[in-house]
């Protein structure tokens, strides 16, 4: 895939992630869609480590496990902005 096609590929996953993981996180645009990229890539690795296959392209199966990559960069980009705002 091109630059491009990462890029709406990582903003329409990180809104989605943010829709399923709803909560009050500083960031807008910018935020969400690197947030969306680097869950794809997160996503992939934890997939394709655990042998459940590789993320190749637009489908289904690359979408969720993007979704879920994305999901979990939110939770810890949540914990990490907690822990600077406590101290």
């Amino acid at each position: 895939m091109g630059i491009i096609s990462w890029i709406v590929f990582g903003l329409v996953v990180g809104v989605l992630a943010k829709l399923l993981f709803p909560g009050d996180d500083p960031g807008g645009c910018i935020v969400t869609i690197l947030i969306g990229i680097a869950g794809s890539m997160v996503g992939g690795f934890i997939a394709t480590g655990l042998g459940y296959g590789s993320v190749t392209g637009f489908n289904l199966y690359s979408f969720g496990v993007s979704i879920l990559g994305a999901m979990l960069l939110l939770a810890v980009y949540r914990v990490f902005l907690k822990r600077d705002g406590a101290n």
